[in-house]
């Protein structure tokens, strides 16, 4: 058993320092997520078996402490199932990695495909996003008089014109903004990165923020970070979370469009949206987002209802509307054309 306490952070390092990025190529955004994945879970084991972190063994990783880890986080985080889905494979795949390399360890993996994945609801063909006005009461939330809001502000603003994603605007560098150029440089999935142009509106937010959050103009350093121990460092994806939450709430009072629940991927969203709806075409679309399939970024299409509507109404104008009480038909007391229509004459 001392050997599988010793072998269980031995293998955890190898796992995200050599197999994830060197072996298996994953992309720093995908090493991230798993990682904190890992310090949820281990957190929580620590928690439920009185444990100290370094101390844990292969055996208290087991289905039972796994799936209560997976509730938890369904009840305190919100977890849909897909998220919870998601979350289990990335705990699944360390797995698969020892009893790869350590054939005696594979009944911890046998043990965790006993999870069953929990079914979803079929989104595939929906989409969530804010109106017009919905999104503008959002962005009116952050108070610019405080530095926090300052902070929060640019932040939205900017992730609104570049519809980024949450990951891409956490792992942005302060030298990733070029106000000169009025582009921002994002580092998408698979480390893929693109540039995005940015409106003159962001750019002044970003010379107020850069004043007060980056006076010294380091190049290197996170846009967008906190201070832990004297050292600035990569802001959390659960302090997004908490923010964006907080001003979709107090929006909804003042905008009844505003949904219940406003997250930072629905920004990226509405962002698409209403760039479809302005006329962008899918292909530029796709670019913009950093899609790799471009049948990825049809949904929009697929789910705008409301550009289907106004084709339909456009077309009926075409076509006209007819009212049968309104036209007299045109063989009416015509006997002529009333044989020949019957093949009489």
């Amino acid at each position: 058993m001392k050997k599988s306490k010793d072998n269980l952070f031995s293998h955890l390092r190898e796992f995200f320092t050599i197999f994830l990025p060197k072996q298996a190529r994953r992309s720093s955004h995908t090493i991230l997520a798993t990682q904190q994945v890992w310090n949820m879970l281990l957190s929580f084991v620590c928690c439920a078996t009185g444990k100290r972190v370094e101390s844990l063994t292969f055996a208290d990783l087991s289905r039972e402490n796994v799936m209560n880890f997976l509730d938890k986080m369904q009840q305190t985080k919100g977890w849909t199932p897909s998220t919870r889905n998601h979350r289990l494979a990335r705990i699944r795949s360390f797995f698969r990695y020892v009893a790869s390399i350590e054939p005696t360890l594979v009944f911890y993996l046998e043990d965790l495909r006993g999870i069953p994945l929990q079914k979803d609801v079929n989104k595939s063909f929906m989409l969530e996003y804010m109106s017009k006005d919905a999104i503008t009461a959002v962005l009116r939330q952050p108070d610019p008089s405080k530095k926090i809001g300052i902070r929060d502000l640019f932040f939205l603003v900017l992730m609104y014109d570049s519809a980024a994603r949450d990951c891409e605007m956490l792992s942005m560098r302060f030298c990733d903004f070029d106000p000169v150029g009025k582009v921002v440089y994002l580092l998408g999935k698979g480390d893929k990165p693109r540039s995005v142009p940015i409106s003159d509106g962001t750019i002044q937010h970003f010379h107020r923020y850069a004043k007060t959050f980056h006076p010294q103009k380091d190049g290197f350093v996170p846009m967008f970070y906190t201070i832990r121990h004297g050292k600035k460092g990569q802001m959390s994806d659960d302090n997004v979370a908490r923010f964006v939450s907080k001003y979709g709430d107090s929006a909804k009072a003042e905008c009844s469009e505003v949904p219940d629940c406003v997250h930072p991927h629905l920004i990226r969203k509405t962002r698409a949206m209403l760039l479809y709806q302005a006329g962008m075409p899918l292909e530029l679309l796709a670019q913009f987002l950093g899609h790799n399939d471009p049948m990825t970024t049809l949904i929009y299409a697929r789910a705008d209802n409301e550009m289907k509507r106004k084709a339909i109404e456009s077309a009926s104008v075409v076509t006209g509307s007819v009212s049968p009480e309104a036209e007299e038909a045109t063989w009416d007391g015509n006997e002529e054309m009333i044989k020949r229509l019957l093949g009489l004459g």
